[in-house]
């Protein structure tokens, strides 16, 4: 869940600032050290990115472990390109304490102010913010859950969350049907490996029921761009043979017209082929994750 942070309003209308100085503050996760880290930099109100890797010596990264407390050494370190006077050295102090405070507390995981700016009058403004919360843990946070506004997100992926699918719409042709986030991961980057591209990112869980696969179904086909389906699914929890069982009812429900290739694996799945291959529907069945990829790019085209 992201929040944006606007400037204060009065009478409707956003106050102007008289800006001397626009500079960049963030603190975030950082998954590939497993580290909170402090990025600052002159560079404020641009694009941070291309600031890393055109000029990356004009961002300092303070990296700190999850357990330790900001010391007056980081804090230092992390304001040091600032160079700001001297009386509002302890404002950016506090704002920097103040934002790694509310990272851990509230399981965010990136608060950006850019551009954080020295006015004219010499005081220090967040002129704009974002909050980026990390969606497992908002059933913690009932207070920042009921911020979330359904209008600003993209209606297909809010249709999927009412039924506990994990559904990111992609630019490709191909829908994917997927339980599990690395073997939909893989799914992806085989069809990208064949010629083709993903339409979707689409995990239906470990207990994919009938309806489950239904909706899962209605989903993928309310992309206009799908040309074809793959489903890919590994039975572990789910057996095979009601996972199947599931496609073919769902498939009659909807009455599925574009070509679709299944993969099975695990439990049941012999039995599971023999429901998919007595159903007279016009699946194509496939042995491996390879063939299904090679099947499916070949039919679309």
């Amino acid at each position: 869940m992201v929040l944006d942070i606007m400037m204060p309003k009065k009478n409707g209308l956003e106050l102007t600032s008289e800006i001397k100085k626009e500079i960049y503050l963030s603190c975030l996760v950082d998954r590939a050290s497993s580290k909170i880290a402090f990025l600052s930099s002159t560079e404020g109100g641009t694009d941070i990115e291309k600031v890393a890797k055109n000029y990356p010596k004009k961002i300092i990264k303070v990296k700190l472990n999850l357990s330790e407390f900001l010391n007056e050494t980081d804090i230092k370190k992390i304001a040091q390109p600032f160079n700001l006077p001297k009386k509002l050295e302890k404002e950016s102090f506090h704002l920097i304490k103040s934002i790694h405070k509310v990272l851990i507390e509230k399981d965010a995981n990136l608060i950006e102010i850019n551009p954080l700016v020295l006015t004219k009058d010499k005081k220090l403004l967040c002129l704009d913010a974002k909050i980026n919360f990390d969606d497992n843990a908002l059933f913690r946070h009932p207070d920042i859950a009921a911020l979330k506004d359904s209008n600003e997100e993209n209606p297909i992926e809010t249709e999927a969350a009412k039924h506990n699918l994990s559904y990111i719409k992609l630019d490709g042709k191909i829908g994917c049907m997927v339980n599990g986030a690395g073997l939909a991961m893989a799914t992806m980057d085989i069809i990208k490996l064949y010629g083709s591209e993903p339409a979707n990112f689409l995990d239906v869980g470990g207990g994919a029921t009938k309806e489950k696969v239904s909706a899962a179904f209605k989903i993928i086909l309310s992309d206009k761009n799908v040309k074809g389906i793959l489903i890919n699914i590994f039975g572990g929890i789910m057996r095979c043979d009601v996972l199947a069982q599931g496609i073919v009812d769902a498939i009659k429900e909807i009455k599925l017209t574009i070509p679709l290739v299944v993969r099975l694996a695990g439990t049941n799945v012999e039995l599971g082929k023999k429901i998919l291959d007595k159903s007279g529907l016009k699946i194509i069945s496939a042995n491996n994750l390879s063939d299904a990829a090679k099947k499916i790019v070949s039919v679309i085209k």
